[in-house]
């Protein structure tokens, strides 16, 4: 048996999973999430990587591999692409997802996958930063908003405000000029998901094809408004009758992380490698 930790080094917080891998079948030990929030970088990765560790009560991993932005981690042993990490924890989470759709704090990406989880097609948001968690996340806080009370409040919109705008500052301005207008949170939040989500729906139905399984992970995958403006679009924009269905796990955030410690192990297992890459220091 294997044991690998997966690090996913994102932009607005690092997750972590320990897994045991018994010829191929993988259990989740223990995860870890710790918010970046300007503190230093390699603090927010200790501490992750020391609550994964322990929920998992493990004295020794043989492989730490790194995904996302974690290429500078001093102690793991491999890092992989964020893709493949990601497309590899999607399939671990749902065995039949063929497409999937990582909305994150910088970008939103879709790529289609194969019953390995090899990444087939890719498709990216372009660099404005309105169809971004971070963007999401900077509204909500002029709005007087919690992070956690975004997807309720916009589900529960019942006249949603058109933003056309795709630029992250016009954006802003129509969201300031809203407010100005006495227009009620929900329904702006309403209007941004849905602007967000036509964008993402079309990186979707360019990677993969209509009646596809998406499985939507990255930190803005528990967006309960965001993920039902995504259904929403889909379903507007669908030319056949055969449904693409769009689904979540209670651990679609730590994809990447699962991804990259499934990916170690293999790797370990495959190079024959020898010794641990972490051990729990002895107390006297």
């Amino acid at each position: 048996m294997t044991i690998a930790c997966g690090i996913d080094v994102g932009s607005s917080a690092v997750k972590t999973v320990v897994v045991s891998d018994a010829d191929g079948v993988v259990t989740i030990l223990g995860r870890g999430l710790c918010r970046v929030r300007r503190r230093g970088f390699a603090q927010v990765v200790e501490e992750a990587f020391e609550e994964a560790v322990g929920a998992s009560a493990v004295d020794a991993i043989d492989y730490v591999a790194t995904t996302g932005e974690g290429e500078e981690v001093p102690f793991a042993t491999g890092h992989f692409y964020g893709m493949t990490a990601h497309a590899r924890g999607a399939l671990h989470l749902d065995p039949s997802c063929r497409v999937v759709l990582d909305v994150g704090a910088l970008h939103s990406r879709a790529f289609a996958i194969d019953e390995r989880g090899r990444v087939l097609r890719s498709k990216m948001t372009s660099q404005c930063a309105s169809g971004s968690g971070q963007f999401l996340e900077s509204i909500a806080r002029y709005l007087g908003v919690a992070q956690a009370e975004i997807g309720t409040l916009s589900l529960s919109s019942t006249k949603p405000e058109t933003v056309s705008s795709i630029c992250a500052v016009l954006a802003e301005t129509d969201v300031i000029n809203m407010v100005s207008r006495g227009i009620a949170a929900a329904d702006i939040l309403r209007g941004l998901h849905d602007s967000m989500a036509g964008r993402v729906a079309r990186l979707i139905q360019s990677v993969g094809t209509e009646g596809d399984v998406v499985m939507v992970t990255g930190g803005l995958s528990a967006d309960d408004g965001l993920v039902a403006a995504v259904i929403r679009a889909l379903e507007k924009t669908a030319r056949t009758s055969r449904p693409t269905e769009v689904r979540r796990h209670e651990l679609s955030a730590y994809a990447g992380a699962i991804g990259a410690a499934i990916w170690g192990a293999f790797r370990f297992r495959k190079l024959a490698m020898g010794g641990f890459a972490w051990t729990k220091k002895k107390t006297a």
